[in-house]
């Protein structure tokens, strides 16, 4: 384990700064080596408490909604994009005051709200969808998939007018490498090609894991580079897991040790309302000092407190057997963990706390009973 948690309440988030500008470092560099705006994408990530240090090294915010463009306006600063599948009569022109680049789903929405858009001087984007699917067996996340309702395809793109658009935005990668975004622009190109040299800027949005080990950021380099030579336009990267990649985790006690047929360990922390991908995706999340199962001498089912009989983390091996009042340590638990946690089952929220570059830790917040009542009627 690399840090010390001892003394910490559980359930808690911990946020490790360094790790973080570490990722933040990375990700300048790509920007200072092609050109390339990168702005945090506030729906893997949106602890504002470390928005400060963010906007030292990132161009802005990417937001889904009113409520992460207001957040990214106020908090962050900077080119505020924001692309909704829909957007509301009621929401759009708040929206439109605090971001630069509305991005669009369909033409039918485009036509709306293109007048009051540009009225405002702001930025239209449309977001296409490439029918290009470089993942395998994770629909729930392939913008690509059959039937989906995200992206304009290249058929819906005929006989339509796209007079005020200034850029295109697609977005089809889950923490996936450069490659996967190679091919994907073949597919753009193939499909969207006369359209490309029409915009001032393309949009690759985000999946990219570029702080990972092994991504191939010339690559990365090379496709961000080739587009803007071929096309003339400048391009964005909207990456949310790289910035946070490994850079936080989740911190949880054993509370006890039940046995069926297998040795089961619940702990105060819970696959569905702590770290719902778990369920979702589903995957494996990494916990220090563990093996896979039966790798070592003792292996555990680790599960959550809720009535979810399927709130289960996931099958661990350990050198020692566990006991009730051990602390386990998730790793990478920043990323699509505090944007989705919830209070399923009236379970507390963990408290959010920072680790600083000096070792020491900072509460930024902590839950209690009223957060979890005034969410309720």
């Amino acid at each position: 384990m690399p840090v010390d948690f001892d003394g910490l309440p559980t359930p808690c988030y911990v946020i490790d700064t360094q790790r973080l500008e570490n990722n933040l470092r990375i990700l300048k560099g790509v920007s200072e080596k092609c050109g390339a705006r990168i702005l945090l994408a506030q729906k893997a990530f949106s602890m504002f408490a470390v928005y400060p240090l963010i906007k030292r090294y990132l161009d802005g915010t990417a937001a889904s909604g009113l409520y992460e463009a207001r957040l990214g306006y106020e908090e962050m600063g900077g080119e505020n994009h924001v692309f909704s599948p829909a957007y509301r009569d009621h929401e759009i022109d708040e929206i439109i005051t605090y971001c630069d680049h509305i991005i669009f789903n369909s033409f039918s929405q485009f036509y709306k709200y293109r007048d009051r858009v540009l009225r405002a001087g702001r930025e239209i984007g449309l977001r296409i969808n490439p029918e290009c699917s470089t993942q395998k067996g994770q629909d729930i996340y392939d913008p690509c998939a059959p039937r989906s309702r995200l992206g304009i395809t290249a058929a819906s793109f005929r006989g339509e007018s796209v007079d005020g658009v200034s850029g295109i935005h697609f977005h089809t990668l889950c923490e996936q490498n450069a490659d996967a975004l190679a091919q994907t622009l073949e597919a753009v190109e193939a499909k969207f090609g006369p359209y490309l040299s029409r915009v001032k800027w393309i949009n690759f949005g985000g999946g990219h894991h570029i702080t990972r080990e092994d991504y191939d950021i010339p690559l990365l380099l090379d496709c961000v580079n080739r587009f803007t030579d071929k096309y003339g336009v400048s391009v964005y990267l909207e990456p949310g897991e790289a910035i946070a990649f490994n850079a936080g985790y989740l911190v949880t006690t054993v509370v006890d040790i039940v046995y069926n047929g297998f040795d089961i360990a619940i702990l105060d922390a819970s696959a569905a309302c702590h770290m719902p991908d778990v369920l979702e995706m589903p995957y494996r999340p990494p916990l220090f000092g563990s093996g896979e199962i039966f790798e070592k001498q003792h292996t555990y089912r680790l599960g959550g407190p809720t009535c979810l009989a399927g709130d289960i983390i996931g099958d661990y091996s350990f050198d020692e057997p566990l006991r009730a009042g051990d602390r386990l340590v998730f790793g990478d638990m920043a990323i699509y963990t505090m944007v989705k946690n919830n209070t399923f089952n009236g379970m507390p929220l963990p408290a959010i706390i920072l680790r600083e570059a000096d070792g020491g830790y900072r509460t930024i917040r902590s839950f209690g009973y009223h957060d979890y009542k005034n969410r309720l009627s």
